[in-house]
Parts: structure tokens; sequence; C-alpha cells
């Protein structure tokens, strides 16, 4: 049956990626502003097959830490493609740092890249964090919500990998708190993995750590209590605040 419901889900994530990708095109040539309601709408039809093919709910607790409008800098952790998908429906005006690798998907990169989201060249050395600091702080000054992921890649549950430098530069260049997010994403769509499994995904929104702490301190305290907090949702230590009307997922 999982397997099933796999093959299902990823007909219908395909398909509607597809779709909502080709039929937005005009918007290409609207303002930039244009460009969310469809990429909300497409993140909001992947939650939506999730849970009615898959079985797969969310949870998210701690969402009094998140703005409701203005500049904000979200850490986040990073174990599935999930990630990737939900924080276009958390915050009012995401703006994802990604790999500018997504830029070359027809039609999606097009979209991605007219709605402002950040990417970077992660070969690109100096020159790629300088244009990471730039653009994220023009971003902050258009009041949207930075979400990085500071470990640059999808971690599997249970791993570890370094904390980037990247997170600690976005901090001091824009000033912010830097909001750490748990998640336990991956235990139910995995790293690489062709299997959904059904069950809950949580989201744990942490209490924002303090603008202007040194970069060593800043990074050693978000692997802390990001690391600590995704380790518990793992062991499956029950958390609250089930939501299945998600704050910013109304369809525009």
């Amino acid at each position: 049956m999982i397997w099933l419901r796999s093959v299902l889900f990823n007909i219908a994530f395909f398909g509607s990626t597809a779709m909502v990708a080709i039929l937005s095109t005009p918007v290409l040539l609207a303002p930039a502003h244009w460009t969310m309601p469809p990429i909300r709408f497409w993140a909001w039809l992947v939650v939506q097959e999730l849970r009615f093919i898959c079985g797969i709910r969310l949870v998210v607790t701690g969402r009094e830490h998140l703005p409701q409008q203005g500049p904000a800098l979200i850490a986040a952790k990073h174990q599935s493609a999930f990630d990737t998908v939900i924080w276009l429906l958390l915050v009012p005006k995401c703006a994802y740092v990604l790999k500018q690798e997504l830029l070359r998907i027809p039609f999606y990169g097009f979209l991605v890249a007219k709605v402002g989201m950040i990417s970077v060249d992660r070969a690109g050395g100096g020159a790629a964090m300088r244009h990471l600091l730039k653009a994220g702080k023009d971003a902050a000054a258009a009041g949207r919500q930075l979400v990085i992921f500071p470990e640059g890649t999808r971690v599997a549950p249970g791993e570890r990998v370094p904390y980037q430098p990247g997170i600690a530069a976005l901090a001091s260049a824009t000033g912010l708190p830097v909001i750490p997010v748990a998640t336990d994403s991956g235990v139910r769509w995995g790293r690489r993995a062709f299997l959904k499994r059904p069950g809950t995904i949580t989201i744990s929104v942490l209490p924002p750590l303090p603008a202007g702490l040194p970069r060593a301190v800043l990074i050693g305290e978000l692997e802390r209590v990001i690391e600590t907090e995704s380790d518990r949702l793992m062991a499956g230590h029950p958390v609250d605040n089930p939501v299945d009307d998600l704050p910013h997922a109304a369809v525009p």
C-alpha cells in the first residue's frame, strides 16, 4: 500500500508541478509580486497531495516565534524536499536561499527567479558569498522572511554535518535575530527516497537567537538547539498544536 500511495503521489506531484509552472508562465511578463500566488498555490497542492494520498499530516509548534509580517531570518533543519515547499505557506513573503541549479528547471526555474528567491552557486567562493549577502539585505529591506538551511544540503535523519558559515554572514549583514527550526520530515519523506511513509511531519519553531552574536557562538548554538530538538522529535516524543489550516496557506 505504501508503494502504491508513493506512485500515485509522484504522479500527482510532478503533474501538478508541471501544470502550475506552465499555466503560470504568463505572469513572467507581470510585476514580480504576481508570481508568489501561483507558487504558494503549488505548495498548497503538494501538502494536500501528501495528506490525502500518502496519509502524511503536518504539525507545527512554536508558531508564535514566526513573524506575521516584516523581515525575519529563519535557519531550518533540512532533511527532505518537503522543507523546500512548506515555508511558502508558513510565512507570508518567503525568500528561500537555494542552490543555483534549481533555476535550470524549465518553467519552474523561471518562476523561482522571477519571485526573487536567492540562488547561490555553491562553488562560487567569495563572489557567491557577496551575492548572498547583497540579495539577503535587499530581501530583508523589502520585508521578506529569509529561509536558509544552515547544513547546506539535505541530511538524513540521525546524521550530522557541520553548519555552513552563510547563516552567520546573513545574520551579521541583516542585523536580524535568527529563528532556529527543527524537523523530522525525513522520517516520512526521505532524502532521495521514493517511498512516502504515512504519519506526521513535525516542524518545531524555536525561540529566536539574539542579533549580534559572534559567528562561532551563533553557529554553535544553532547547531545545538536544532539538533537537540530534531533528535527529540525523531525519538517519538509527543508534540502539540496540530494544524490542517496553515496560517498563510489560503489559496490566493
